[in-house]
Parts: C-alpha cells; structure tokens; sequence
C-alpha cells in the first residue's frame, strides 16, 4: 500500500509519531469494525485498508522516530490524488527499451538519519508540495522537489516524492496531447524510483495511454 494513502486513510500526515498512529487507528477501527457494520461490506473493507496502512505506517514510525521538537499536532492530509510508494529508493536503473513493459527490481536500501535542521526542512516542503499538487502547479513542484532532493540526495522518501510528481506532471502532459514531453517525464519518474512497484504499474498504463492517442 503506498504511503500517502496509508496516512490519508488513519487521516494523519507524515509527521505522524507512533502514538498518533495507534490512536488513530483505534478511533476508526472502532467505528468501522465488522462487529459494529455486521451487513456493511463497505465499511468491512475500510477496515481491512485501515489495518494494513496502520500495519506499514507503524513499521515506518518505530523504525523512523521524529523529533517532538518538529512534530506538529496531526492533521488531515490534502494531497489529492497522489500515490508514494512505501518502499525505500535504490540507485537508478536504465529505463527499459520498451517501457510500455517494465519490469522492476525488489531490491532497496535502509533509510537514512536526518538531523534536526533537515527533518524541519522536509516536514515544510512536504507542506508546500501539498499545497502545488493541490493547485496543480507541478513545474514549481518539480523545482522545488529537485531542489530538495539535491540536498538530500539519498533520502528514499525525497526520491518517491520526485517520482510521483514527474509522473503527475507525465499525466497532465497527455492530456494537453504533449506526448514526446509526457513520455519524457514518465521515463524520469521510472528512473527516479525504479523499485516501487506501484509506480511502474501505473506508469505502464500511462504508456498503453499515450500510445492510444498516438494516429
């Protein structure tokens, strides 16, 4: 499950600590509990997607602690529409010769330790990014996300971010019939984060898109 919608499913944001993550989930599962929906398979299957988000986002919480010093009151998360992997990012791989088929690798590294200065500077341009993406302004998402990871170049979560906003912009270049730029920025969301299976999944039908358009 990809990490926004794990946070946007227990209504937190990235700054989540560990507790928040457990009262969250306790909140919802009370409300949406079979025992409680027993002829509801609606509100059975948000528990299901509940429980598996509180399950990865409990992982990365333990394994990733945030200083409380930076970490604000949980809020609801605004970001629509937009998929991060979980999984962590690895040195880019060539992008295959037909990309209407990758193939990815399962292979990723550990995160990295931030220090206090670049844990504020993360959570704020988390923030900012929300904000572009919500007004899709993506080429000044780009740039600032390019900016951020060329700072931080070996942060896997930096990188998934990169990714998922070239391919939102990929995206809003088909529909504007832009398709050579399109394939371009989609390629480069490939080779940003070439592990996160999700990604390569829906890349791929954003090919089998831009070949359909094509006369």
């Amino acid at each position: 499950m990809d990490i926004i919608e794990c946070y946007r499913l227990l209504e937190l944001t990235s700054a989540a600590s560990l507790e928040d993550i457990k009262s969250s989930y306790r909140r919802l599962a009370r409300r949406l509990h079979p025992d409680v929906n027993p002829n509801n398979t609606k509100a059975h299957d948000h528990f299901i997607r509940i429980t598996e988000a509180y399950k990865v986002l409990g992982k990365i919480a333990a394994a990733r602690p945030v200083s409380p010093a930076v970490r604000p009151t949980p809020q609801h998360s605004s970001i629509p529409d937009i998929k991060i992997s979980v999984k962590t990012a690895a040195p880019a791989a060539q992008v295959p010769q037909n990309p209407t088929h990758p193939q990815p690798d399962s292979a990723a590294p550990f995160p990295q330790d931030l220090s206090f200065a670049d844990q504020k500077l993360k959570l704020e341009t988390y923030r900012q990014l929300e904000d572009l993406i919500k007004r899709r302004s993506l080429p000044r998402a780009i740039a600032i996300i390019e900016a951020l990871q060329a700072r931080l170049p070996n942060d896997p979560e930096i990188r998934q971010w990169q990714a998922i906003i070239y391919q939102r912009w990929g995206r809003q270049l088909i529909e504007d019939r832009k398709l050579t730029q399109a394939r371009a920025y989609l390629k480069k969301a490939l080779k940003t984060d070439p592990h996160n299976k999700s990604l390569w999944t829906e890349i791929e039908g954003d090919f089998r898109r831009i070949e359909a358009i094509r006369p």
